[in-house]
């Protein structure tokens, strides 16, 4: 297992995260944890297993409920449809629980690894964690086109404002 320079949650509470790692009915594919999708692009030397892998990971991404893709859940910058839902416990520094969604296979796959990247930390981690040096450090960022990029420190900044809202 490789050593992760990012700061992962710790494994106290994973609220909305658990249910990315539960068989899901559409796909049949399973979610994994950050800390594993880490090491799983350390064994990927090529940007295209890499890019592979990015869309595996959307195919296991459970669907947002059609009544959670609205207007006021659209990420705004993004040149793909992305909703991003945000719910928190209650509490100065309350837990995040962030699900998402895309209509574009690679940007899907991006959602996945943003909410594990977030989802089941609490406010104040999530404002100060840029989930861009994630991005960085397993070798993804470099090989997203501009536009993917925009959306993806879009989605990052959306998730980070609301973080910020809930702070006491």
């Amino acid at each position: 297992m490789s050593t992760n320079s990012v700061s992962l949650p710790q494994a106290v509470h994973f609220g909305a995260g658990l249910a990315y790692m539960v068989r899901t009915e559409q796909t049949g594919a399973r979610m994994t944890t950050l800390a594993a999708m880490i090491d799983d692009f350390g064994f990927l030397d090529d940007w295209e297993d890499r890019m592979r892998y990015v869309i595996e990971l959307g195919k296991a991404l459970p669907d947002l409920p059609d009544a959670e893709k609205t207007a006021e859940n659209k990420v705004q910058g993004c040149a793909s449809q992305v909703w991003l839902s945000v719910s928190a416990d209650n509490g100065a520094d309350p837990i995040m629980t962030f699900r998402g969604d895309s209509d574009a296979f690679i940007v899907r796959g991006l959602v996945a690894i943003v909410l594990q990247a977030y989802s089941g930390r609490q406010a104040s981690e999530v404002v100060d964690f840029d989930a861009i040096d994630l991005f960085k450090q397993i070798g993804l960022l470099e090989h997203l086109s501009a536009q993917r990029a925009n959306g993806l420190r879009s989605m990052i900044q959306r998730i980070r404002e609301e973080a910020a809202r809930r702070l006491v």
